[in-house]
């Protein structure tokens, strides 16, 4: 019998629920005959879905149903909690690591051999097999939808070290349905019948470049820039006339600081901020051996010399780029890519 940890178990309402029992009386009194109607139908294991979520309060609940189970009806009750984790961490280790008696116990009851398991990720041949999955079920709105063919290389993007960090070669379902579900509603708002390989790779370059990137809302709302006619003048902006830029920037490689002109500086608190800074996902090892610290922003093209501290990477928050002379420094850049890597020079 399966239940969720997200739910208030202590109370023993969903137990009682998911095995068809009326809810009569208080939790109280209802506790101690839970055990009872576990024995009566003949339950096995039970699996507590959400287990990160649990309390110490739920985790000594848990201990005394399969105590009362065991002591009072010979019914021996498996365990299964079934937690998130990230890397190498175990869910619920510091608890049950305690030194207290009642986990000394909860602990010895384990699994002799497999006390903690982990469920992998989807291999390529399993990404295959869900997305022939998803083009069934979005086959109505999609008719010649044909997601298979683009297997190998959704396999390739998610398992890009920023999504795949353990380097596990497993993808993960919520990066693979987010990856087919944000390609879909572009493709659907287009009025097209199947999902082009441009809007997949786009979809692919904001799960890996805005992995861990924090979007600013305004409440002045975004900054639309409109084209301008070739040698129109630009209109003003609350009733005052824009200055044209004419200094180009400086970029310079091997600089602790980047130069900014003259113009940049005095019209800085009118430009708006880029939606792009934070943690930028390269790999340290290889932008240490590059010798390159020049860093080019994904979203309006404007460089930062960085440096690594604590062992990260960290793009600073600034104005949108406005000028758009093209850039020819060596730099590290992820524009028009799915990776970081070194261009220009």
């Amino acid at each position: 019998m399966a239940v969720s940890a997200r739910r208030k178990i202590s109370s023993t309402k969903q137990l009682y629920t998911a095995l068809g029992l009326p809810l009569r009386g208080h939790w109280s009194t209802r506790k101690p005959k839970l055990m009872g109607h576990l024995h009566q139908y003949g339950t096995e294991c039970l699996i507590v879905d959400d287990a990160h979520d649990l309390s110490l309060e739920h985790l000594m609940f848990i201990k005394e149903v399969t105590d009362q189970g065991r002591l009072q009806y010979d019914h021996r009750l498996g365990l299964c909690l079934v937690a998130a984790g990230r890397g190498t961490t175990i869910p619920l280790k510091e608890t049950l690591d305690l030194p207290d008696p009642t986990w000394l116990q909860f602990r010895r009851r384990f699994d002799k051999l497999e006390p903690f398991c982990r469920i992998a990720g989807h291999t390529s041949e399993e990404v295959r097999d869900i997305l022939a999955t998803l083009e069934t079920v979005y086959q109505q709105l999609f008719p010649q939808l044909n997601l298979r063919q683009w297997g190998s290389t959704i396999y390739t993007w998610l398992t890009h070290p920023v999504l795949d960090p353990t380097h596990s070669g497993r993808v993960t379902m919520d990066n693979l349905v987010k990856l087919v579900t944000t390609a879909l509603e572009w493709s659907y708002e287009a009025s097209e019948t199947d999902v082009r390989a441009e809007r997949l790779k786009s979809a692919a370059e904001l799960l890996v470049l805005r992995h861990d990137t924090l979007r600013i809302i305004d409440g002045a709302g975004p900054s639309v820039e409109v084209p301008q006619p070739d040698g129109a003048e630009p209109a003003s902006v609350n009733g005052k006339e824009p200055q044209r830029e004419t200094v180009q920037e400086s970029e310079q490689q091997n600089t602790t600081k980047t130069v900014e002109t003259a113009k940049e500086q005095v019209h800085t608190s009118t430009l708006p901020k880029c939606t792009f800074f934070g943690e930028v996902p390269i790999d340290l090892q290889r932008f240490t051996d590059s010798g390159i610290t020049l860093v080019e922003c994904p979203n309006c093209s404007r460089t930062r010399s960085l440096s690594s501290v604590k062992g990260v990477l960290r793009f600073p928050s600034h104005d949108q780029r406005k000028l758009q002379t093209p850039l020819t420094s060596t730099r590290w850049s992820a524009t028009g890519r799915t990776d970081w890597g070194v261009v220009g020079g």
